[in-house]
């Protein structure tokens, strides 16, 4: 059997996988606070029929080798987390992070998970929280009778209360970075989980040691460029169309072959 035919094959699978997560970008282009993918590509293992460099039997050294390639594999569908465009709201409670870092998010189960996904809510306890309700770590609640929420650029939230002449502080937003935020596993719902790979949180105050600033009244969209997109789905629709040739090339040339004695 012809490799050429597992080659192709495993070309058009890898040309697959790169459509879907090009599809997965292209849905959630309006998705706040969502960074696109890209797939990594890998060549697989080479079968050597001649080695660079071996002896030819009189002396001679060979100067090249032959080896044959076995085709590709994707190995990895790594973030890319520029920033996206920053759209204004005027909301109290929607964030934007200018520069690196995240929000940290309290889960059900007690553990924390991350987003740069900013469009806050208060729940029926005052709480500000996501759009799925997991509240903001570490926790704010927000007076029933706050009359307005400023939240400034090192993370501090103060509300003014009724018959008050100055704002009251009322807690501090914290935000955390990563050594390698590339490394974070996705779980849906806008948020990312730790991993080896990501390293450890490190917590602290927006606009310190490198954590970007809190941005009032502003979301950050997604940072996937659809012009850009629509171009690697034409470069992934061509790739997954001249394997197919290929494979056809090498059916016709397995026919060929067939029919030399009839």
């Amino acid at each position: 059997m012809m490799r050429s035919l597992w080659t192709a094959g495993s070309g058009m699978q890898a040309q697959q996988l790169n459509m879907d997560t090009i599809s997965n970008n292209l849905a959630n282009v309006n998705t706040t606070g969502f960074k696109k993918s890209r797939v990594d590509f890998q060549d697989l293992l080479y079968q050597t029929m001649r080695s660079a460099g071996a002896s030819d039997g009189q002396g001679a050294q060979i100067p090249t080798g032959l080896q044959i390639g076995l085709g590709v594999r994707p190995v990895a569908t790594q973030k890319i987390f520029t920033p996206g465009q920053f759209s204004p709201t005027g909301n109290s409670l929607d964030l934007a992070i200018e520069g690196e870092g995240f929000f940290q998010v309290l889960m059900p189960d007690g553990t924390i998970s991350y987003t740069r996904d900013g469009s806050f809510k208060r729940d029926g306890d005052g709480r500000i929280v996501t759009s799925d309700g997991y509240p903001l770590e570490p926790e704010l609640i927000i007076p029933e009778d706050a009359e307005n929420i400023s939240i400034g650029p090192d993370g501090t939230v103060s509300v003014k209360l009724p018959n008050q002449n100055e704002p009251q502080n009322i807690g501090q937003i914290e935000l955390v970075r990563f050594v390698n935020p590339a490394g974070l596993s996705s779980i849906g719902r806008n948020l990312l989980k730790t991993t080896a790979a990501s390293g450890e949180a490190i917590t602290d105050t927006p606009g310190l040691s490198g954590v970007g600033t809190i941005a009032q009244g502003i979301l950050e969209m997604s940072n996937v460029q659809v012009v850009e997109e629509m171009v690697n789905m034409i470069v992934a629709q061509r790739a997954y169309e001249i394997n197919s040739k290929a494979i056809q090339a090498s059916d016709e040339m397995l026919q060929t072959a067939n029919a030399l004695r009839r």
